[in-house]
């Protein structure tokens, strides 16, 4: 797999370290081909009313407004269809991967990841308190048997997620996406996009920021094709323009113009986990592509 510079934000100053750090930020390992499978509240608005003077006790209720979505959907997985601690285990289902991917096994301590569905699972990790990257457990759909189809062939590549880390350790959740191939190689691009950040910094440098649908993303970038697209604020749950993230990335020159897309995937980097088990849960999970 692609290796990666990263750095780690530590309480304490100290020299940039290798690992979360140093060592690789994946992408996912290769993976069976997988076909696609593929949500909002609007309040309604309030009535009008006359300006004119109306006893008080005939004036309407004001409209009921129901009560916003809650940031990550209710589910839990307590029957799990599927159980790997195999660094490489994985299930394919509804069109989708579900993959441990402790692609840094060297490093790695012990993971087991449970499934219910490819969009309802969760991963118990213990990883050593060091900097490199250890795992990337993940869900991915592959396009065309990761051979990929070329991006202005879609009109549409969207995503949602509901996702949530443990709050200790080392680690960011994210989006990773394979452009131009899967994994290393010539001309292949990785694309990341972070929705949850803990302690952790992306390789490259910090280029520019990218503004959609409210939120701002600082944008890194190295000179080997990584982009990593990191959000200022945490998103537990949302969904994703993966296609007009692409889009800016080319503008930029951070990306060829038309690669191929080969694979989109969203799991959770671990670097180290506090000293104990912790604990990813995933709720949500769809890609949209037309």
């Amino acid at each position: 797999m692609r290796r990666r510079t990263l750095a780690v934000l530590l309480a304490i100053s100290f020299p940039v370290l290798a690992g979360c750090g140093g060592a690789p930020v994946d992408g996912a390992a290769a993976a069976p081909a997988s076909t696609p499978t593929s949500s909002s509240v609007t309040a309604p608005a309030p009535s009008s009313y006359s300006s004119s003077p109306v006893p008080s006790a005939s004036l309407p209720a004001p409209p009921s407004i129901p009560a916003p979505p809650s940031t990550t959907p209710v589910r839990s997985c307590r029957s799990p269809e599927f159980t790997t601690s195999d660094p490489d285990g994985g299930w394919s289902d509804g069109g989708y991967y579900v993959h441990n991917n402790m692609w840094n096994a060297g490093e790695a301590g012990p993971e087991t990841l449970r499934a219910c569905a490819y969009d309802n699972w969760y991963v118990e990790s213990t990883q050593p308190d060091s900097t490199s990257v250890k795992t990337y457990p993940n869900v991915h759909k592959d396009i065309n048997d990761q051979n990929g189809k070329p991006f202005n062939d879609y009109s549409v590549i969207k995503s949602t997620f509901a996702g949530r880390g443990p709050g200790t350790g080392i680690y960011d959740v994210a989006y990773d996406l394979w452009l131009n191939g899967v994994g290393d190689g010539k001309g292949v691009s990785e694309l990341m996009v972070w929705t949850e950040n803990h302690k952790q910094v992306p390789g490259g440098d910090k280029l520019t920021t990218y503004t959609a649908g409210g939120l701002t993303y600082d944008v890194w970038a190295d000179d080997e094709g990584y982009v990593a697209f990191v959000s200022r604020s945490t998103q537990y749950a949302g969904s994703v323009d993966l296609k007009a993230m692409i889009a800016w990335a080319i503008g930029k020159g951070l990306i060829p113009s038309n690669p191929t897309v080969n694979q989109i995937g969203y799991g959770i980097e671990f670097c180290a986990t506090g000293g104990g088990k912790a604990r990813f849960t995933l709720s949500d999970f769809s890609v949209t592509m037309s």
